[in-house]
């Protein structure tokens, strides 16, 4: 995708609207991710060709008739001396910039942020809340107290009984068990003509958006100790991923620690059009933005609420 070359700040700013897709490192906090990105834009906006700053034209009389002292003395000041203590002309709070969802601090991935014009349509993706697709991986045998790897050890336990198979089938009944309890906050039975019309129509959501559940979770490495998981959710978060690990180890008649948890889609963001680190500048933001914003053009639902709850009423 070809970009043609501005060196004019404005009419840069003026472009900068949209959505973002960036890759957040592992242990790197959403507002560290946030801020640093912010602060690459700024830096690069202050370097190109800005505009001088308005000068303001004050009346050096007070409101009695007699001159003003202070605005007399600030007259004599010269205004190229006065212009270097004002700062840069682009600031960190020229930029709006809100969050589609967050991820913790262990988890990598994709992470969408809103851009000026684009808050709007980050507001509307979060309302509409698409499937996020996890890569989750743990390590059998040992169990910490956050079931995080940088937390205490409390528990270690025997796992070489277990095998490929018995993951894989727990964790198509922990699918089978999710996808029972949403047609259940339906109030319809699983294998009605009624649960069969609710599917047709659509991906349907817990109308609770504090309520986790597992649209798909299936088995896709197995190393033994380690094993990786890819998880289909919505409203989840980052304990509970873990705590999806912690439970599968029980149920092994083992113990098991989350070791890893990588984004690698949010709807119809991937993570192979995520912003790299070494591409958080003004010119990789502004390809990214154009690159989102042929995916909102190919996906409009995105932007529309469709989606289908489920509701215990």
């Amino acid at each position: 995708m070809s970009l043609t070359k501005v060196y004019d700040a404005p009419t840069v700013f003026k472009h900068l609207n949209g959505i973002m897709n960036i890759y957040k490192p592992a242990g790197m906090k959403v507002g560290h991710v946030k801020n640093a990105v912010l602060h690459n834009i700024t830096k690069a906006l202050n370097e190109m060709q800005v505009r001088e700053p308005r000068k303001l034209e004050t009346p050096l009389l007070q409101p009695g008739g007699a001159a003003n002292p202070l605005l007399q003395k600030l007259e004599t000041i010269d205004l190229a001396d006065h212009m270097l203590t004002t700062g840069p002309r682009y600031q960190l709070s020229d930029i709006r910039c809100a969050l589609v969802a967050g991820l913790g601090k262990h988890t990598s991935g994709v992470l969408l942020f809103g851009l000026n014009k684009g808050v709007y349509q980050s507001q509307k993706i979060q309302r509409n809340r698409p499937l996020r697709a996890y890569h989750v991986s743990g390590c059998l045998g040992v169990a910490t107290e956050t079931n995080l790897p940088d937390s205490r050890i409390t528990v270690r336990s025997d796992y070489l009984h277990v095998h490929p198979e018995r993951v894989s089938a727990l964790a198509a009944s922990m699918q089978a068990s999710h996808l029972r309890k949403m047609y259940e906050l339906c109030g319809v039975d699983l294998q009605s003509q009624a649960a069969y019309e609710i599917a047709c129509k659509g991906l349907i959501r817990p109308a609770n958006n504090a309520e986790p559940v597992i649209y798909s979770i299936k088995l896709i490495e197995f190393q033994r100790p380690n094993f990786t998981l890819e998880i289909h959710a919505i409203n989840e978060n980052e304990e509970y991923l873990a705590a999806v690990i912690n439970e599968m180890g029980i149920e092994l008649r083992s113990v098991a620690h989350c070791t890893n948890i990588r984004c690698i889609r949010h709807g119809r963001f991937s993570v192979e059009n995520s912003l790299l680190r070494h591409g958080w500048s003004l010119r990789g933001v502004m390809r990214n933005i154009a690159q989102q914003r042929l995916v909102l053009e190919q996906h409009p639902h995105l932007l529309e609420q469709d989606k289908i709850e489920l509701r215990s009423d």
